[in-house]
């Protein structure tokens, strides 16, 4: 029986987990990452207090890590570092090897979850499934033959600069009426807040179209229609099998999935459209990160 360590690192916390082959979750350890006020050696010790935690740990078969952000997996380090400050090229992955002597891959979050979704969720038995996480940004994984497609410098699949909108919102490292900057759980809340004052946002937005509200519900129409461009964009090039959709804004999916995949239906150019499908895993970064090991 073999057993696989996931690391997933984010801004706000860090998940380290243990499974063994039959994607049974046998260890979890969730604490604050400070990954978004550093230091960095803090944010690596705290990996490194975690793991120290997991039974057995040398007769594991590897460490994945997933890390918020593009990565260049041949040399396991971030090529940008927007959410987690001061760790672009920084050697994590060659820290915890060094520690542990086990062999560790380094991804993209994104990616991660989105193997996990293709191997053991919603797009199981898939053979090209692409992964959308619609929340507080928007990214993207290409997942085909159980396999992630990275690219050279970890941009593959990454979708958040995609333009849907001519003359639209500019945002960092953005281009202007990129899909990030006008439909992502952010970009919703900077919109929210004009309509309805400083306290308002992305939640309380689905709100007020629950309760009918004009301004909102042509908001989220035009978000709906902008992701369904996106789809279209995404179909034209890739065609994949199906379509698997996480993240917080897609929680409230009944609000605007129907004028999505109608707008979808609308750009896209092709014979068969894609099935499209809610995430399923609860945790699927840490399980994708470990599955990046597991060499399935």
């Amino acid at each position: 029986m073999g057993y696989y360590i996931g690391v997933d690192l984010g801004g706000t916390n860090v998940r380290v987990a243990k499974f063994d082959e039959n994607y049974n979750l046998l260890q979890e350890f969730i604490e604050e990452s400070h990954g978004s006020s550093g230091p960095r050696e803090l944010v690596r010790d705290t990996i490194f207090s975690m793991l120290d935690r997991v039974e057995n740990i040398e007769n594991c078969k590897g460490i994945g890590v997933a890390i918020p952000g593009p990565v260049d997996v041949k040399r396991r380090v971030m090529s940008i570092a927007n959410n987690l400050p001061g760790f672009e090229n920084y050697p994590l992955a060659s820290m915890i090897e060094e520690k542990y002597k086990l062999p560790v891959m380094l991804e993209n979050d994104a990616n991660v979850a989105g193997l996990a979704e293709a191997l053991n969720g919603a797009g199981k038995g898939k053979d090209i499934v692409y992964y959308i996480t619609h929340s507080t940004g928007i990214g993207g994984a290409l997942i085909v033959n159980g396999k992630i497609i990275s690219g050279q410098m970890g941009f593959a699949g990454e979708i958040g600069n995609i333009i849907v909108k001519d003359n639209g919102q500019e945002g960092r490292y953005l281009n202007p009426g990129a899909i990030e900057a006008e439909s992502s759980g952010s970009a919703l809340t900077r919109k929210a807040k004009i309509i309805y004052g400083d306290n308002a946002d992305s939640k309380y937005l689905f709100e007020m179209a629950r309760n009918n509200d004009p301004k909102a519900i042509a908001l989220i129409d035009d978000m709906a229609n902008d992701m369904g461009r996106l789809l279209a964009t995404i179909g034209q090039i890739i065609d994949p099998d199906i379509f698997v959709i996480g993240g917080g804004v897609s929680n409230n999916s009944d609000y605007y999935w129907p004028q999505m995949i109608e707008a979808y239906h609308k750009y896209f150019n092709g014979i068969k459209y894609a099935e499209i499908k809610k995430a399923e895993l609860k945790e699927p970064g840490v399980l994708g990160a470990a599955l990046l090991v597991k060499g399935v």
